[in-house]
């Protein structure tokens, strides 16, 4: 098993960073599946017994100027890492103006992501900083559990507001619930409620669209065939969880979206170009 990439552009390592710092919010701890095309952040939680999962892909060309890995064999050519996100992200952050940063699986008193930055320097002396960050090596008869996660049969599929403005309302929420209901149709409108004994406040947003991919499920006759564009469908989550994923407005996303299994599951998605984020949140009675 062998690993190693190379970073030089520094719009390319300030982007990693925000990603592998955007999944520390999501996680303490996940894992990192390597391939030889993609990069997979993943976090396989049982969303039915009430945990949470994430799935992070990112295409390997659009970061590193070189990659180059071996799997545990030539049929199985993957890598699969158990790290903690915060020390990947706290080594990353202390290199941001490095000229390069390279990145290894090594052996130490322990398996490693070795980040090795060689950082800019006024006299003809190169000066070079090195973290090691511990890893777990997953052996390969546990990898069924860490495949991307089918789509589910949601009801209703809606674009988000922006986040930032999100983020703003659900950290005020947060003062007054520990649960939010989040509720959207297909008529583009999403609502943000908190309801308890003593207050009931309720944030709408209008006209936010429909990905087209809801018409494709009503086609393939699936739950939103029949459905009235004005019906509302909702998920009671906990707000925590869904206050971690609006941590994820730091990699400014083109497109962020989220699908609604009526009571039981929040889909949630980021796009940019050259990384995609699901998270998927459990509802809660």
């Amino acid at each position: 098993m062998k690993f190693r990439g190379k970073i030089i552009d520094i719009a390319c390592l300030n982007h990693f960073t925000r990603v592998v710092t955007t999944i520390s919010k999501l996680t303490k701890m996940c894992v990192l599946r390597l391939t030889p095309d993609n990069l997979f952040f993943v976090l396989s939680g049982k969303v039915a017994n009430g945990g949470v999962s994430m799935w992070c892909e990112l295409s390997q060309a659009n970061f590193f100027e070189e990659y180059q890995m071996e799997g545990v064999s030539s049929e199985d050519n993957e890598i699969c890492l158990e790290v903690t996100p915060e020390n990947l992200s706290r080594a990353l952050k202390t290199v941001q103006n490095a000229k390069a940063v390279k990145v290894k699986l090594t052996k130490k008193h322990c398996p490693c992501l070795t980040i090795a930055a060689e950082l800019p320097t006024l006299s003809s002396v190169s000066r070079v900083v090195t973290h090691d960050v511990p890893v777990d090596v997953i052996p390969r008869r546990l990898w069924h559990e860490f495949k991307e996660p089918s789509m589910p049969d949601f009801d209703v599929s809606i674009y988000l507001p922006p986040l930032k403005t999100m983020k703003n309302i659900v950290d005020r929420m947060k003062n007054l619930s520990n649960f939010l209901v989040i509720e959207a149709n297909l008529n583009g409108e999403m609502n943000l409620k908190i309801e308890t004994d003593l207050v009931s406040v309720t944030t709408h947003f209008r006209d936010l669209g429909n990905p087209p991919w809801g018409d494709d499920a009503s086609q393939d006759g699936g739950p939103s065939q029949s459905r009235d564009p004005e019906s509302m469908v909702e998920a009671r989550v906990d707000i925590r969880r869904l206050q971690q994923f609006l941590m994820g407005q730091q990699v400014n996303p083109s497109k962020a979206m989220c699908n609604i299994v009526h009571q039981s599951v929040l889909h949630l998605i980021l796009l940019h170009e050259d990384m995609s984020l699901q998270y998927f949140i459990p509802a809660v009675a």
